[in-house]
């Protein structure tokens, strides 16, 4: 592993959180070993003074009551972006970003239109205020539109530039950000892919890659046992 011999990183997560899920696949990629500290957001364990993790309220860890949130050591952070970027300037190998500044640009817009464009939208607390103040079917219909809408516009931003993944052969941050992304339209929120052949491809090449597959939501030790 990159960091033996150091003290292991700690990660906080929730099986299903798709900004977890990203760390996930960045923390597999490097090769860093971790110590997974489940946060249950459905209980609002991270609202929770009781429960403790580490000896600590989560609040403290992270005062916004999200996850992910990374520990190395004194260094706490919080974004799963802010802790992508850490990881690859602590750990530059293999890189995130390639080295070619227009595909390098692609991959920050692929994460913006994922981080600001879609994902907001569909988390658990927004959905959650759509159904209690309207119904399902509205909660269904705002997150289909998020997606649709983010989908479409990644189908038109990486078809000229995709290989095996979402731009070029190499796993880069698009990457990571594309495959929780599209795993939860698929598995939580039944989207069909058809009409973005460019992102189901960058899907299936990923089911090909342990890093990938290790970091799934039904694969972490938190995940709901289906036996």
């Amino acid at each position: 592993m990159a960091n033996s011999g150091a003290e292991k990183l700690k990660l906080y997560s929730y099986w299903r959180s798709s900004c977890a899920h990203r760390v996930r696949i960045a923390l597999a990629l490097k090769g860093l070993d971790y110590e997974y500290i489940p946060v249950n957001l459905l209980k609002g364990n991270q609202f929770d003074p009781v429960y403790r993790f580490d000896l600590q309220d989560f609040k403290k860890i992270n005062p916004m009551g999200t996850v992910p949130a990374l520990v190395d050591g004194d260094v706490v952070i919080n974004d799963s972006f802010a802790i992508i970027m850490y990881l690859d300037e602590k750990y530059p190998e293999p890189p995130l970003l390639p080295r070619d500044l227009h595909k390098r640009a692609v991959n920050f817009q692929a994460m913006s239109i994922v981080l600001s464009g879609i994902q907001p939208h569909q988390n658990l607390a927004v959905i959650r205020y759509i159904e209690e103040k309207i119904n399902t079917e509205e909660k269904t219909a705002w997150v289909n539109n998020a997606i649709t809408k983010g989908f479409t516009s990644l189908e038109k931003l990486l078809v000229s530039c995709a290989g095996k993944h979402a731009t070029g052969d190499e796993i880069h941050l698009a990457d990571l950000f594309l495959a929780p992304q599209i795993h939860g339209a698929i598995n939580r929120f039944q989207i069909n892919m058809e009409p973005y052949p460019t992102l189901a491809k960058c899907y299936e090449s990923y089911n090909d890659l342990p890093a990938f597959q290790n970091a799934v939501p039904e694969k972490q030790p938190d995940a709901p046992s289906t036996n």
